[in-house]
C-alpha cells in the first residue's frame, strides 16, 4: 500500500482497540463525539494526496508514494522536501493540530538515521527491528502516537518512588517471544485515532529505575490489554462555518494503560540496557535538531495565521489604526519572523550528525523551542483583546438562512467595512474557536507542555550552551583593556 487516503486511514482503524470515554468502554466509530474528528484526520490523509507535489515523494525501495515526513534526510536537499512537507500539512488545520502523524514520522525516522549507535554497542538486533519498523510504517502509512513520560502522581517524589514507582511503566516479564509490560504513560495525544502506539526515552532514568524502566518500542493501539482512558471530548456538533476546528480538530488525549501487554521480540527496540538509555536522551542522536523543524514549521503556519486573523478583525470594527492594535499586531508578526529566522538559521547550519544523518542545528531551535510557549499564550491573549466582546456576539450560519433574522442581522450587526455582516460573524467565531473555546483552552495548554516546560528548555539551553561553546569574551574584554 502507498501514500493512504482519508477512507483508507479510517478503514485501518476499524479494530478491536480499547477506549474509554466518560466511564464507558466504546467503539470509536458508534460514539457519538469522535464522528467530526474522525472525518478531521481522515482530510489530513486526502490533504497529503490533495497536496502531493509538496506532500509525497516516490520510495526508493517499492517505486510507491510515500509520505516525504518519511524522508531519512541525507542532504539540504532532503531537509527541503521535508519543509515543504511539513509546511503543507500544517496549513491544513493552520497549527491547531499539533501530533498529525507527520510529528511522530520525525521522531521515527530520527532514530532509525542513527541505528548507528545502536549497533557502536552490540544491539543490532535492536537496530534491525528498528529498520524493519520504519519500512513497515513507510509501505502501510501508517499513523503513530507517541507515549513517553512516567506518570508523577507525587510531584513531591522523584519520577520513579513511592506510589511513582507504584504506577511506572516497565517489564514484568520476559519470554522468549516477548515481553511483558504493565504500567501507565502519559500522554498519547491522537491515541485513539493512531495506528500505532510508539515509546521511546524521553528523559534519562534516574538512580532510583532499573533496567526494566529502560524500554523502547511500536504496537499497535489494538494490542491487548492497551487500555486508553479519555478526556472529556472537545468535538461540538456544529458545522465547519460556526466551528471550524472544534467540529474536526481534536486529536483527542488519553492516559495509556498497558495491563500485562506482549510486545513480540521483533518489536523491541530497546530492553534492559540502562547506560544505552540514558545515553540516548543525553547525547540526543541528532533528535532535538530534527524533531524542532517539524514543530518550527507547525509553529511558523499557526503564527502568521494568527496574525492575518487578528489584522481581519481589527479591519472589521475599524480598530487597525489605533497605536495599541498597530502594537500588537506588530508583536505576532514578530513572533512569526523570529520564527521563520529560527527555522533559517536551523537549516543554514545543519550538518552530519553522524552516519551520513543531516539534521537541522539544534541551537536556534532550543532558543525558539524556549520561548514559543509564552508566545503562543500571548497570541490567544491578543486575540481576546482585540475582539473584545465581538467574540461572543457571533450569530451562527443557521441564523443568517432565516429571512427575517438575517435581515435583523444585517441592519443591526454590520461590519465597519466592505465586508458583509455574516462574514463579520465568521471571522470572529474562528478567533473565538482558536482561542477561547474548549478545544482553544487545551491547545493552549498542549503548547505550554507538549516539548517540555518553558522553564525546562530554558535550562536545556543554558546547559548546551556550556557544553557546546567557550564562552570567553569577558575574559578577553579584561585582558584587551588592560584590567587583567
Amino acid at each position: 500500500m502507498a501514500a493512504r487516503n482519508g477512507k483508507q486511514y479510517l478503514d485501518g482503524l476499524k479494530d478491536e482497540r480499547e477506549i474509554w470515554i466518560d466511564g464507558k468502554k466504546v467503539n470509536l466509530f458508534e460514539h457519538p463525539s469522535f464522528k467530526g474528528s474522525l472525518q478531521g484526520m481522515a482530510g489530513y490523509f486526502d490533504w497529503q494526496h490533495k497536496f502531493s507535489d509538496d506532500c509525497l515523494v516516490t520510495d526508493d525501495v517499492t517505486g510507491e508514494l510515500m509520505s516525504a515526513s518519511l524522508i531519512l534526510p541525507k542532504n539540504k536537499e532532503d531537509l527541503e522536501k521535508r519543509a515543504r512537507c511539513f509546511e503543507q500539512l500544517a496549513k491544513y488545520s493552520n497549527g491547531m493540530l499539533g501530533r498529525t502523524p507527520d510529528y511522530c514520522n520525525v521522531a521515527l525516522t530520527g532514530y532509525v538515521s542513527r541505528t548507528d549507535a545502536f549497533r557502536a554497542v552490540g544491539h543490532d538486533k535492536w537496530a534491525d527491528n528498528l529498520e524493519a519498523f520504519y519500512r513497515e510504517v513507510v509501505e502501510k502509512d501508517l499513523s503513530l502516537t507517541h507515549t513517553i513520560i512516567q506518570p508523577q502522581p507525587d510531584k513531591s517524589q522523584p519520577d520513579l518512588d513511592g506510589i511513582n514507582g507504584e504506577v511506572a511503566f516497565k517489564v514484568v516479564e520476559r519470554r522468549d517471544d516477548c515481553i511483558v509490560v504493565s504500567g501507565a504513560k502519559i500522554l498519547a495525544t491522537l491515541g485513539p485515532f493512531a495506528d500505532e502506539l510508539f515509546v521511546y526515552p524521553s528523559a534519562p532514568i534516574t538512580s532510583n529505575g532499573s533496567a526494566d524502566h529502560a524500554l523502547m518500542f511500536s504496537i499497535p493501539v489494538n494490542t491487548k490489554g492497551v487500555i486508553m482512558v479519555c478526556r472529556d471530548h472537545y468535538e461540538v456538533n456544529a458545522s465547519i462555518q460556526d466551528a471550524p476546528f472544534s467540529s474536526r480538530f481534536d486529536e483527542q488525549d488519553a492516559y495509556v494503560i498497558f495491563d500485562n501487554v506482549e510486545v513480540p521480540l521483533n518489536r523491541v527496540f530497546m530492553d534492559g540496557d540502562l547506560a544505552f538509555y540514558n545515553k540516548t536522551v543525553i547525547d540526543q542522536l541528532g533528535r532535538y535538531g530534527n524533531i524542532t523543524q517539524q514543530t518550527g514549521i507547525r509553529a511558523a503556519v499557526k503564527l502568521e495565521f494568527a496574525y492575518d486573523l487578528c489584522h481581519r478583525m481589527a479591519k472589521i470594527i475599524k480598530t487597525d489604526k489605533r497605536p495599541e492594535v498597530i502594537m500588537m499586531l506588530g508583536e505576532i508578526w514578530s513572533y512569526s519572523q523570529l520564527t521563520r529566522s529560527s527555522i533559517k538559521a536551523g537549516f543554514e547550519g545543519a550538518h552530519d550528525w553522524g552516519n551520513g544523518a543531516f539534521f537541522f542545528d539544534e541551537s536556534p531551535m532550543r532558543a525558539l523551542i524556549a520561548n514559543m510557549p509564552a508566545w503562543m499564550i500571548r497570541v490567544n491573549d491578543i486575540i481576546k483583546t482585540i475582539g473584545s466582546h465581538n467574540l461572543l456576539a457571533t450569530p451562527t450560519v443557521g441564523s443568517y438562512e432565516n429571512p427575517e433574522m438575517k435581515d435583523l442581522l444585517n441592519k443591526y450587526m454590520p461590519s465597519a467595512n466592505e465586508e458583509g455582516a455574516q462574514e463579520r460573524a465568521q471571522i470572529f467565531r474562528i478567533a473565538w474557536d482558536f482561542a477561547g473555546s474548549a478545544l482553544g483552552g487545551r491547545v493552549e495548554l498542549y503548547e505550554r507542555y507538549y516539548l517540555t516546560s518553558q522553564q525546562r528548555n530554558q535550562m536545556f539551553g543554558h546547559v548546551n550552551a556550556q557544553k557546546n561553546f567557550t564562552w570567553n569574551q569577558v575574559e578577553e574584554f579584561m585582558i584587551n583593556s588592560g584590567i587583567k
